[in-house]
């Protein structure tokens, strides 16, 4: 193995911690608020929304053509990100970007801390907030048409206008 190889794969383990690592902290502050009797779900969605605008007008401004999907693509799916996740594009146009995702850190962090199926799916719909909320500041809409969480083989995304 070559060593930019090892390079990429060793700042991709990285990456995948640090995101499993904030993870767990979503996982247990929601889970910590339920046993206390507090109802969270919607302030860490309007948190992880908030978030998911911020981010989404970052990759506006970037561009190239906000009405290219294939423009959004090259902003939004870096190296990086798409190691992390195992990415695959399984479309992109000017219309659409269709993504699957083969392997999600958030939800190996929320099992790791035993988390059941069902907060696990709940969680991950929680964070696909930050998603949603990109597409909404790109002016896109957005379709999770699968998710790991609940049982698929694969997260798939669809961005689309």
């Amino acid at each position: 193995m070559s060593e930019e190889r090892m390079g990429r794969e060793r700042e991709t383990e990285i990456n995948r911690n640090a995101i499993g690592h904030r993870a767990a902290w979503m996982g247990l502050i929601y889970d910590e608020a339920v046993k206390a009797g507090i109802d969270i779900e919607e302030v860490m969605r309007r948190a992880i929304a908030r978030r998911g605008e911020q981010d989404g007008k970052k990759f506006r401004a970037k561009c190239e053509d906000i009405t290219d999907l294939a423009s959004f693509r090259k902003v939004f799916l870096d190296e990086l990100g798409m190691n992390t996740f195992d990415m695959e594009v399984e479309e992109c146009s000017a219309q659409d970007l269709k993504i699957q995702f083969h392997h999600c850190p958030l939800l190996a962090a929320w099992e790791d801390l035993g988390m059941d199926d069902a907060q696990c799916a709940k969680l991950c719909d929680i964070a696909m907030d930050g998603d949603r909320s990109i597409a909404g500041a790109m002016g896109l809409k957005f379709d999770l048409n699968g998710a790991i969480a609940d049982g698929c083989t694969t997260c798939s995304l669809h961005f689309h206008k």
